[in-house]
């Protein structure tokens, strides 16, 4: 903990481990079982707490509580997890809570930005790149994929899982799951195109972009049912990787996909 740079009116406990060059600002509280990796910043009055383990370069901005305790009725105590990977910006009053299930965890990865208030429930899975606007909302168990982004005040269903790249509106209601590489949005959301420029931005090819439009307009817009729209995209469309994720996907739906 020498190597760390921590303001006197922090409250650090001694089982804690502080990776070096991080920065601990005026008031925080960091819990026995956190274990932080190297040049993390905590700007003021953050708290982390739980059985959390955090990768390096993370920085977390005023009034973020991180690690604790799920707000699952069904909580009983014991071993719970949060794991939290490299170079996420957690903004004010962010909330990431630990699993509910003993010896599960809450999995958040690399590269992430959660804007203020938004919050992330025990026992989701949240991908790379993703990008969280304010107050955006997962209840337990949501999957969000690489590059996805969740926009103002959006709220996701338990069990839902968002796709690689997909967008949701502001003030969504997800209730079902949005394939990846689509705009979800609404009361309850459905599919409204696909996320032309994201994938444009994220290198996705030309004529792969193309098939994915036309692949939503099988699934979403043909009248076919999904088992049938899908083995359509896959017979008579050009095959990528996308495409075949976006079958994947669709396929392994459990709640079914918003359409």
């Amino acid at each position: 903990m020498a190597s760390a740079t921590i303001h006197p009116t922090a409250v650090i406990d001694s089982h804690a481990e502080i990776g070096a060059g991080c920065e601990i600002g005026p008031y925080c509280v960091v819990g026995p079982e956190v274990r932080m990796g190297e040049g993390c910043r905590l700007y003021s009055h953050v708290v982390l707490d739980g059985m959390t383990t955090i990768g390096p370069r993370n920085e977390f901005f005023p009034f973020a509580c991180i690690g604790l305790r799920t707000q699952d009725l069904k909580h009983t105590g014991g071993k719970r997890r949060l794991e939290i990977g490299s170079d996420n910006v957690f903004r004010e009053h962010v909330t990431v809570h630990t699993a509910t299930g003993e010896g599960a965890s809450t999995r958040i990865r690399s590269h992430n930005s959660f804007l203020a208030y938004s919050h992330v429930a025990h026992e989701c899975v949240v991908g790379n790149h993703v990008i969280f606007s304010n107050c955006g909302t997962l209840a337990g168990h949501v999957t969000v994929e690489d590059h996805a982004i969740i926009g103002g005040l959006a709220a996701i269903h338990q069990f839902c899982r968002i796709g690689t790249m997909a967008i949701i509106g502001g003030c969504a209601k997800v209730v079902r799951d949005i394939p990846p590489y689509l705009i979800g949005d609404g009361n309850p959301a459905v599919c409204r195109a696909v996320n032309k420029i994201g994938m444009e931005r994220n290198g996705v090819p030309k004529e792969t972009r193309r098939a994915l439009r036309e692949a939503y307009k099988i699934v979403f817009r043909s009248g076919l049912t999904v088992g049938n729209a899908l083995d359509k995209v896959s017979t008579e469309l050009p095959q990528s990787n996308e495409l075949s994720h976006f079958v994947d996907f669709c396929r392994k739906s459990e709640r079914g996909i918003a359409r």
